[in-house]
């Protein structure tokens, strides 16, 4: 202790002096590169000079508390060079939280103290960890039971309501609404946008979100599409997440995806109960859908015709038959009884009563089988108009049947879009384009756009 001396402060380093001596000491210790082991944190990126700052950590792998800490910087030369050789391979963004091997000097600077400066990394240590992540999150859904569950769902054979999770913007869900809307045989489908993030931090956060607002009204739709338009395959690793992947599997109606990847499938695409490559191809998947439904509809019309036609020509066939055999049957019977009243005269020439009597029998026989074959064949006429009417009568019931209901899914759609629900007399509340849904979002001094049936008109919260 030193409280009580005179102390010459000329004898006294400057703190740059003694910074300046640690550099010297750090410099000559460690003049070499290293690889190290680490785990990236709070990664920025210097938009005008293009450098990376971030800061290198070490986790207790036990109580995940912090152990080390390291200030880093990526050169903006070698930045540029690293980051699109890590996200090829990887597929996954230079962002915080990753585990990385780095190769670094170690720095210190009188001014900005420790730091270490990379000059390479190994995105195959990265890759190994991204890897080995998806196959737990794959592993815990299957243990869990719920990673087949959204594809045991059955699918309608008429999705016509479909929900779609995606960006308003994005040109994915312009062409997915192109194709189905405008499809060659006109089919019908009513289509609703729940928006949401398909790229960056929160895009989980944004679906899951959107996932919840569409099971508020699952009883309305046939299907959930998920879709966006290609993109980075590093801007896909958040449908590798176990929380997104846990809700698409365990959601009330079927999940169909079109991320817009044909390389490997994401975990949301191996739960979702149909996986297409493209929002186009899920548009094209619904359309087919229908068409399947179109056709057999087409079968089944004309199985009836033809087997109507079976049938009335069979019917035909018996009549036309009945009618050249009774004739000769009636003519045959007649020459016999005619031949037998010969020759009873022949032997009775003299009982001429009895002569009349038969010739009155043979006239009444004669008339009786002549109503007979009339009342056959008017019978049989008969039965052959009422099977035809029958036949006609069902083909009509099932086509106004199945006519009925497209007229009803029809009706549904108008009376479920925003132009008739603001003909009712709603009226939508718009600030920067979006919904507002609720009057905490607005503050005094916002502008705002109100959507009546006939136009817009703005104004200002005071």
């Amino acid at each position: 202790m030193h409280l009580f001396n005179n102390i010459d402060s000329s004898d006294a380093l400057s703190l740059s002096q003694l910074n300046e001596q640690v550099h010297k000491a750090i410099s000559e210790s460690l003049p070499e590169v290293y690889w190290v082991r680490a785990e990236t944190s709070d990664v920025r990126i210097n938009a005008s000079s293009g450098h990376c700052y971030l800061e290198f950590v070490e986790k207790d792998p036990r109580t995940e508390q912090i152990i080390a800490k390291a200030r880093g910087t990526i050169w903006a030369r070698t930045f540029h060079i690293l980051k699109p050789y890590f996200e090829e391979t990887t597929r996954q963004s230079f962002v915080s939280g990753l585990k990385v091997l780095v190769k670094v000097s170690v720095e210190f600077h009188k001014l900005y103290g420790y730091s270490l400066t990379v000059h390479d990394i190994d995105p195959s240590y990265t890759l190994g960890d991204l890897v080995q992540k998806r196959m737990e999150i794959i592993r815990r859904l299957q243990q869990e039971g719920i990673f087949d569950l959204n594809k045991e769902l059955p699918l309608s054979g008429l999705p016509q309501r479909i929900a779609v999770i995606t960006s308003p913007t994005a040109a994915g869900y312009e062409d997915f609404l192109n194709q189905l809307i405008h499809n060659k045989a006109g089919y019908a489908f009513y289509v609703k946008l729940f928006p949401a993030i398909m790229q960056g931090e929160k895009t989980e956060e944004s679906i899951i979100e959107a996932l919840d607002q569409v099971w508020q009204y699952s009883d309305h739709f046939d299907a959930v599409v998920i879709i966006r338009g290609g993109g980075s395959a590093s801007d896909l690793n958040c449908f590798d997440s176990y929380m997104l992947a846990a809700h698409c599997a365990q959601f009330p109606i079927p999940v169909i995806t079109g991320i817009g990847h044909e390389r490997d499938d994401s975990i949301v695409d191996m739960v979702a109960h149909t996986r297409m490559k493209t929002p186009t191809a899920v548009a094209a998947f619904l359309i087919s859908l229908v068409d399947e439904q179109a056709e057999a509809l087409d079968e089944l019309q004309q199985t009836l015709c033809a087997v109507s036609t079976e049938i009335i020509a069979s019917h035909k066939n018996e009549l036309t038959l009945m009618t050249t055999k009774l004739p000769v049957s009636v003519t045959y019977q007649l020459e016999r009884n005619r031949n037998k009243l010969l020759a009873l005269k022949s032997d009775l020439s003299g009982v001429n009563l009895l002569i009349l009597k038969q010739k009155s029998l043979l006239s009444e026989i004669r008339q009786s089988l002549q109503n007979t074959v009339s009342n056959l064949v008017t019978g049989q006429n008969h039965i052959l108009k009422e099977t035809m009417q029958t036949i006609l009568n069902t083909t009509r019931s099932l086509l106004a049947e199945k006519r009925q209901a497209i007229e009803l899914l029809d009706q549904f759609v108008r009376l479920a879009s925003p132009a008739y629900i603001l003909k009712r007399g709603y009226t939508l509340t718009l600030k920067d384009g979006k919904i507002v849904k609720k009057a905490s979002e607005l503050k005094t001094g916002d502008e705002i756009v109100t959507q009546f049936s006939d136009g817009k008109q703005k104004a200002v919260i005071k």
